[in-house]
């Protein structure tokens, strides 16, 4: 499943971010990727032990958590710390797929990586290219979207950044591992939730029907969840 999060960073949040950031120490954006991913990437990023990086990943991740479509739609058991990137002057990153675990540098933390994100810090109208092509079974799906905005997506996906030939792309990057590793039981909950909550503000919480249909949601989710 992809899914669009509209202006998961507000206006505060997101300049706050782009002024850490932009004051950042920047490095070849290779620095985390593996063989295969190194033949296709060619950006810059910030270190992960960047001080500004690691200010901007916490305003970030606040804002994840207080994202009700976020929670529902990943289901987020661990969040890989944001991470930073940068394209233009024909920067691109090749078709790939990330790996399947990820390590944070210098610590023990890892995670199963269930969803990639994508997290636009710059105005579309600033740059020509850098869209996001995810492949999926519909065909590709291209992803260019307003500053704040963010996009998830399954991690297995193969995906791409187009050339950016005008301008700079600017965007945080992350991976989660989900509670429930499935994307299509993932699916079937979101889905489900969401008819929950539009049938509880038609026919009120406290309503039998929804009070039943929370208690499916929750079966399923102890089906299928890792806590």
């Amino acid at each position: 499943m992809l899914l669009t999060i509209p202006d998961l960073l507000d206006a505060p949040a997101l300049a706050r971010v782009r002024a850490l950031v932009e004051g950042g120490a920047w490095i070849d954006g290779n620095a985390t990727s593996g063989p295969q991913a190194a033949l296709a990437k060619r950006n810059e990023q910030l270190a992960e032990d960047d001080a500004a990086g690691i200010e901007a990943g916490r305003i970030v991740l606040d804002c994840l958590g207080r994202s009700p479509l976020f929670v529902a739609a990943a289901l987020p058991l661990k969040v890989f710390p944001p991470l930073f990137n940068r394209y233009s002057g024909g920067q691109a990153f090749d078709a790939h797929v990330d790996n399947a675990v990820r390590l944070k540098r210098g610590s023990d933390f890892r995670l199963r990586s269930d969803l990639s994100m994508t997290v636009f810090l710059a105005d579309p109208a600033d740059y020509d290219g850098g869209e996001l092509v995810v492949e999926d079974l519909f065909g590709e799906q291209r992803v260019k979207l307003g500053a704040g905005d963010a996009v998830l997506y399954p991690a297995s996906s193969l995906h791409r950044v187009e050339p950016v030939t005008r301008g700079t792309r600017l965007a945080s990057f992350l991976w989660v591992q989900s509670m429930v590793r499935d994307d299509g039981e993932r699916r079937i909950l979101f889905d489900l939730d969401r008819a929950i909550q539009r049938v509880g503000a038609e026919k009120g919480q406290s309503d039998r029907a929804v009070v039943e249909l929370t208690g499916v949601y929750h079966n399923l989710l102890r089906r299928w969840a890792d806590a």
